[in-house]
C-alpha cells in the first residue's frame, strides 16, 4: 500500500529547512579553521436569517423526485414550523433540496440523511461544482447525516429506513413560494422512534442539527455522523491530509491518521470537533459541550492510482475518516459547519462559551508554530490582493518587494561586519599560526578562542553578523510555507504558467529559479573570512541542497523565494558598488592573489 503524505503535515519539511540552514552555519563558522588543517520548519445568525428552500418531498398529488417530482423554489423562508407528521414509516423514498447563496444540500428521506452537498463558491480540481459528498466511501461507510449508535443493528435500521417528512403547506406548493427553513425527518415502527431536523441559514455554512433515538420509550444515545471524508478528496495526498481536530477552550487537538481508531469515543468537553482536510471541515458545534463525545471513524478505500486515467487499473488504498459528535445524555442538539477553512468564513462562526482563545473557529487552519507570523502575513496578503492587485501571485511578488526593502538595512549590517572580519582576518591568522601545532583535543589549544574572542571584542566584530539576513528570512520562510499550505484562498489561484499557487510548479521553473539565483547571489556575496576554495564549496552547496528541497513546493513559496532571491542580486549588485563594496572586493581579491602564490 502506497504512503501519501500530508500536505499540512508533511514530516520533518519545516525541520529539514531549519537543519540545512543551522548546517550551513555551522559550516561556515566551523570550515574554516579545519580548512588548512583537513583542506577544503462573529456572532450567530438570528433564526430569522433562513435559507430559501427548494423542497422535493413526496405530496398526495405528486410521484417522488427519482420518477420526475416537481421543485417547490422559494426566495426566503416562512420562519413557520410544520406540522409534524404522526411517526410512521414511508411508502416510498423522496428527496428535500435546500440552497442559500453558499450552497445546495439534497436530503433523502431514506435515513433522513444527505446525499449531495455542493459549495456553489468553489469548484473541484476537474473545474466542476465541488461535491463535498464522497460517493464512493459513502456508499461504503454512510452518508453525511447518519446516526452513529453503539448497537450496529440499530445502527443500520435507523440509517436505511424510509422516514416521513411532514407535508408542505398549501402555499409552498407553487413553485417561487415560501417554504419552511427547518425541515423534519421522523420514523417510529412501535419499538424503535427517531426524530431529525434541520434549521438553515440564507447565507453561512452553518446547519442545526437535533436528533433523537428512543428504543421502547428509553432515550438511546445516537450522535449525526460525518462519515466518509470529502468529495474534494481525489488524489493520495489529498485523502492523507485528513484529520480528526477539537477544542475546548484554548486547547486544540489535531489528530493525524495513524493515531485514529475505527469507533474509538473521545469524551468531551468539546466546544466543537470533527473532520478536517487541507481546505475543507466538517465540524460539530455541541450546545452542551460539557456532555459531548466524538466518535472517530477510520476505514479504507481503493482509488485509482491515476484519476485522469480512465483505463487505470492501478488501485492505491487511502484511509476514509470521520467523526461523530453528539450528547451522551438525551437528544443530541449541535450546529455543524460544512464548508471551507477560510478564514473569514470560519471567524464569523461565533462559538459561545470560549475562554482563553478567540470564540470562533478560526483555530480548524493549523498556521503551525509560526503562526504568529503567518496569519499576519496572510491577512496582509489578502489586503494586498483586495485593494492594489487582484492576482495573488502579483500580491506575491508585491509582497515580497516590500519584505526584501524592510530588510534592507541588515543587508548593509551584513557587509559592515564582513568588512570587520576581512580587517581582522590577518590577525586571526597570526593568532591560529602559533596553535597550530597543537591538536583540536589538546587543552592548551583553547586559548587560541579566548584570543579570537577577545580580538572580536576589541574590534567590535560579530562572527555570525554575516548570517543575521539569512536567520531574519528563515522565519518568513517557513511561515510561508504553513500559509501556502493551508490558505484556501490560494486554492487553484493562478499565475501565469501556474494553474495553482498552491501545489508544486507544474514546469518546475520556480525551483530552477530558486537554485540559478542562489548560485549568482553567491557568487556576488563576499564571504567574510573564506578563502577562495571554501567560497566554491559553499557556493555549490547551499544552492544545491535547498534547490533539491524546494522542488515540490508550492509554487507560491517558489515564487516568493525566487523573487526575493532576484531582489537581493538587485541590492547586492549596487551594493557592491558602493566604497563600502568596493574595499570588500579590493580585500579579496588580494587575499586570493595571496592564496595563489
Amino acid at each position: 500500500m502506497a504512503e501519501f503524505k500530508n500536505p499540512q503535515q508533511e514530516p520533518g519539511m519545516e525541520r529539514r529547512l531549519l537543519v540545512v540552514f543551522a548546517l550551513t552555519f555551522l559550516v561556515i563558522m566551523l570550515f574554516q579553521p579545519l580548512l588548512k588543517k583537513y583542506g577544503p520548519q462573529p456572532p450567530a445568525k438570528p433564526e430569522s436569517s433562513q435559507a430559501p428552500v427548494q423542497n422535493q418531498a413526496q405530496l398526495p398529488s405528486q410521484t417522488p423526485m427519482a420518477t420526475g417530482a416537481a421543485v417547490v423554489k422559494a426566495p426566503g423562508a416562512s420562519g413557520k414550523k410544520n406540522a409534524a407528521s404522526a411517526p410512521q414509516q414511508a411508502a416510498s423514498e423522496s428527496e428535500t433540496v435546500i440552497e442559500n447563496d453558499v450552497y445546495r444540500i439534497v436530503f433523502t428521506n431514506r435515513g433522513g440523511r444527505v446525499k449531495s452537498w455542493v459549495l456553489k463558491k468553489y469548484t473541484d480540481d476537474k473545474g466542476g461544482p465541488l461535491e463535498l459528498v464522497n460517493a464512493a466511501a459513502a456508499e461504503k461507510y454512510g452518508y453525511p447525516l447518519t446516526l452513529w449508535t453503539y448497537d450496529e443493528t440499530l445502527r443500520n435500521k435507523v440509517n436505511s429506513a424510509l422516514y416521513v417528512a411532514p407535508p408542505l403547506p398549501q402555499s409552498a406548493r407553487k413553485d417561487g413560494a415560501p417554504a419552511p427553513a427547518e425541515i423534519k425527518f421522523a420514523y417510529d415502527d412501535g419499538d424503535v422512534s427517531v426524530e431529525k431536523s434541520y434549521k438553515f441559514d440564507r447565507d453561512t455554512y452553518v446547519v442545526g442539527v437535533r436528533t433523537s433515538v428512543e428504543v421502547k420509550g428509553a432515550q438511546v444515545t445516537a450522535f449525526p455522523m460525518w462519515p466518509a471524508g470529502f468529495g474534494s478528496d481525489m488524489t493520495g495526498p489529498q485523502y492523507a491530509s485528513g484529520q480528526i481536530v477539537y477544542q475546548y477552550d484554548s486547547k486544540v487537538e489535531r489528530l493525524a491518521i495513524k493515531k485514529i481508531s475505527g469507533g474509538g469515543t473521545l469524551p468531551g468537553p468539546f466546544h466543537w470537533a470533527g473532520l478536517s482536510d487541507q481546505y475543507f471541515a466538517a465540524v460539530f458545534l455541541p450546545q452542551d459541550p460539557q456532555n459531548a463525545a466524538m466518535v472517530t471513524l477510520h476505514n479504507a478505500l481503493e482509488i485509482p492510482h491515476n484519476a485522469s486515467d480512465a483505463n487505470n487499473k492501478q488501485m492505491d488504498k487511502v484511509d476514509v475518516l470521520g467523526a461523530a459528535v453528539g450528547s451522551l445524555k438525551g437528544a443530541s442538539d449541535v450546529r455543524l459547519y460544512v464548508g471551507p477553512k477560510a478564514l473569514s468564513d470560519l471567524e464569523s462562526v461565533s462559538v459561545p462559551g470560549i475562554t482563553g482563545a478567540e470564540p470562533d473557529l478560526r483555530a480548524i487552519i493549523d498556521f503551525g508554530w509560526l503562526g504568529i507570523i503567518a496569519r499576519p502575513l496572510f491577512l496582509w496578503l489578502k489586503w494586498m490582493h483586495i485593494h492594489i492587485v487582484a492576482n495573488w501571485g502579483w500580491a506575491i511578488l508585491l509582497q515580497t518587494l516590500v519584505i526584501n526593502l524592510a530588510l534592507l538595512p541588515l543587508r548593509l549590517t551584513q557587509m559592515k561586519s564582513m568588512l570587520k572580519m576581512q580587517r581582522v582576518a590577518p590577525q586571526i591568522k597570526a593568532i591560529q599560526e602559533r596553535y597550530k601545532k597543537y591538536s583540536l583535543r589538546d587543552p592548551k589549544k583553547a586559548p587560541m578562542n579566548e584570543e579570537i574572542s577577545a580580538l572580536y571584542k576589541k574590534e567590535g566584530v560579530n562572527p555570525a553578523g554575516g548570517c543575521l539576513p539569512l536567520v531574519i528570512q528563515m522565519p518568513f520562510l517557513f511561515a510561508y510555507y504553513r500559509m501556502l499550505n493551508v490558505a484556501m484562498d490560494l486554492r487553484h489561484a493562478p499565475w501565469m504558467w501556474v494553474h495553482d499557487l498552491s501545489a508544486p510548479d507544474p514546469w518546475h521553473i520556480l525551483p530552477v529559479a530558486i537554485i540559478v539565483t542562489m548560485l549568482v547571489m553567491q557568487r556576488m556575496t563576499p564571504q567574510a573570512g573564506m578563502d577562495p576554495a571554501q567560497q566554491k564549496m559553499m557556493n555549490i552547496m547551499m544552492p544545491g541542497m535547498l534547490g533539491i528541497m524546494s522542488w515540490n513546493l508550492p509554487a507560491g513559496l517558489g515564487l516568493y523565494w525566487s523573487a526575493g532571491q532576484l531582489i537581493g542580486i538587485v541590492q547586492q549588485a549596487v551594493m557592491n558598488r558602493t566604497s563600502l563594496g568596493r574595499e570588500m572586493r579590493e580585500m579579496m581579491e588580494k587575499r586570493a592573489r595571496k592564496k595563489e602564490k
